[in-house]
């Protein structure tokens, strides 16, 4: 499962180490690229020393276009990708002296849940290679989870920062819906798309969260003194998945919160419906110049069609009810409380052969399922964090989901932190490259 090493935070760690990590990220990066393909280029971007971030290791979903990088958004070749101006997110990171590693591998036009790329190859899972790593955000969680960076952007549309999170044992953050710009990055489906982050814990993001954010943006860390468990999604998942869970529940309430347990299935279920109409039509209708396009896979030109397909009506429709729902699923399912909490994913991490379109083993069920506890946040606008809670029959990390209150990102995350204090899931080393490792602090 894991050596018996375990990797410290990064703000644990003193100047001395910090700069040596920073230093021989981008090596590390490039010695495990053919192993994990995570990357779609590396460069070592040089910082400053006297910022905020120290020159903390990190890197990009290759889907932002700055005044010097043209992303490929998982493309073969960087065609016309849609991109509305420049980000400035990275700018921001630089100015605070993180160091930039390089660009991460993703699924074309960041469109597919597994990781699977038919262009470039998949990411693969650093706890084993035959497994998936999750996507969309695919090469940016397995980029953390094997040491090549701390710190690292990626989207999430219907759980696409989650999902990978959950396959390679890592935090992620899912902010509230505008609250980080999305300038300059590759949409797939606007009134869905977010821009997060994913590390280690949630203890390594936090300064990287408030540059990102800005001042004034969001309240201060609030307490979370109550949390519902969805009891019917953790009934729903897969026993090895509802096990590791239930860890985590207790470690929660191990932090001094209150657990209470509600039954929502239902409702989450009928508001991902609603995301799915809307993810789906409105990724039809931005990258609609790819449906005829022979480079991109069959699979991904009929999902875009299949969007295409639904009519201006429906889509008005769902998103027109988004606001309603919100409301409703906010007084009836958080009640009085201050968070709830279920799987990231009710299956156990899928082998790639169940997501490789090719393989005589392919599930496109498998493929739907990896969304179905992550979609309905993101048409709520909702934040969420997803942190590691313990692993699965096969060896694999399962991943917990804390969705707060709308703009509670701060208190959702210090909840995630209060357990990451408590617990070592996030800081064990990735089984398929442990024999990478000779000092802890070069992770």
């Amino acid at each position: 499962m894991s050596t018996g090493a375990r990797i410290p935070d990064w703000p644990t760690l003193d100047a001395t180490a910090r700069r040596k990590l920073s230093l021989t990220a981008p090596e590390r990066a490039r010695r495990l690229e053919p192993r994990l393909n995570e990357f779609v280029s590396i460069e070592g971007h040089l910082p400053g020393v006297d910022g905020k971030l120290g020159g903390l290791p990190y890197a990009a979903k290759d889907i932002f276009r700055t005044a010097s990088h043209r992303p490929t958004g998982g493309l073969a070749t960087p065609t016309d990708v849609a991109v509305d101006g420049e980000t400035d997110l990275l700018a921001r990171l630089d100015g605070a002296s993180a160091r930039r590693v390089g660009f991460t591998s993703l699924p074309e036009l960041a469109y597919e849940p597994s990781g699977y790329n038919h262009a470039r190859g998949r990411v693969r899972n650093p706890w084993n290679p035959d497994f998936v790593a999750g996507g969309s955000s695919s090469g940016s969680a397995a980029a953390v989870a094997s040491g090549s960076v701390v710190v690292a952007l990626g989207s999430d549309t219907a759980g696409s920062l989650r999902i990978p999170a959950h396959c390679c044992g890592v935090t992620a953050w899912k902010p509230t819906h505008g609250i980080v710009s999305c300038t300059g990055a590759m949409p797939l489906a606007p009134s869905l798309d977010t821009i997060g982050l994913l590390a280690r814990s949630a203890c390594d993001m936090r300064d990287a969260v408030h540059i990102l954010i800005g001042d004034g943006r969001l309240p201060a860390d609030g307490s979370i003194e109550r949390v519902a468990a969805i009891a019917d999604c953790f009934d729903a998942a897969e026993p090895a998945v509802r096990r590791a869970c239930l860890q985590g529940v207790d470690s929660i309430e191990a932090s001094a919160a209150r657990i209470e347990r509600r039954t929502s299935l239902a409702e989450i279920e009928a508001i991902g419906g609603h995301a799915l109409v809307v993810l789906q039509a409105e990724a039809a209708r931005v990258h609609r110049a790819r449906i005829e396009d022979p480079d991109i896979p069959a699979l991904l030109r009929k999902r875009l069609a299949k969007g295409l397909a639904i009519d201006g009506a429906t889509l008005a429709a769902s998103l027109s009810a988004r606001e309603t729902l919100a409301r409703e699923f906010t007084v009836r399912v958080f009640g009085a409380a201050d968070a709830i909490v279920l799987p990231v994913m009710a299956i156990r991490v899928p082998r790639a052969v169940e997501t490789d379109p090719d393989a005589d083993k392919f599930s496109p069920a498998a493929l739907y399922a990896l969304s179905r506890f992550t979609r309905f946040v993101n048409l709520l606008g909702f934040p969420a964090v997803a942190i590691p809670v313990g692993f699965d029959d096969q060896g694999l990390p399962v991943g917990l989901q804390i969705v707060g209150r709308p703009h509670g990102d701060r208190t959702v995350l210090a909840l995630a932190q209060a357990v990451q204090d408590r617990s070592d899931w996030h800081a064990r080393v990735p089984a398929a490259i442990a024999d990478d490792v000779t000092d802890t602090t070069e992770l």
